[in-house]
């Protein structure tokens, strides 16, 4: 059995994880429609398809932490882009503050990690 097989889908849970926080981070600065948010996803090493994202984007809509408004497009119909509302950027610096907590705690547990393993090495003469 390979270690993938022994570990499942561990990336995929961790990136279902922080998925909502990293759709509130490309929404930060400015409006984006749809395939604007997933490109963005992309260029970051974070894929996501379009059906999660748009289930996503639904819910974090009825929770009130983004809404919409529609653009007449030159090529096609209207496009909808999202924007976040005042509790969705509250709801971000949230998020925010407890990453960087979640974020400090796991890389200093893996530096004492990396400290005890080279502490560990043993020279052969």
């Amino acid at each position: 059995m390979t270690i993938e097989e022994k570990t499942g889908n561990i990336k995929s849970q961790m990136r279902k994880g922080m998925l909502e926080y990293c759709i509130l981070l490309v929404l930060k600065d400015e409006r984006k429609y749809t395939s604007d948010i997933i490109d963005k996803m992309r260029q970051s090493g974070l894929a996501v398809v379009e059906g999660t994202l748009y289930t996503l984007l639904n819910r974090l809509r009825k929770e009130g932490k983004l809404t919409y408004e529609w653009e007449e497009s030159p090529k096609g119909p209207p496009r909808k882009y999202y924007i976040l509302t005042p509790l969705g950027t509250e709801v971000l610096k949230y998020m925010s503050e407890a990453w960087d907590e979640i974020a400090f705690t796991v890389n200093s547990l893996r530096a004492c990690e990396k400290e005890t393993d080279s502490s560990n090495i043993t020279l052969e003469k």
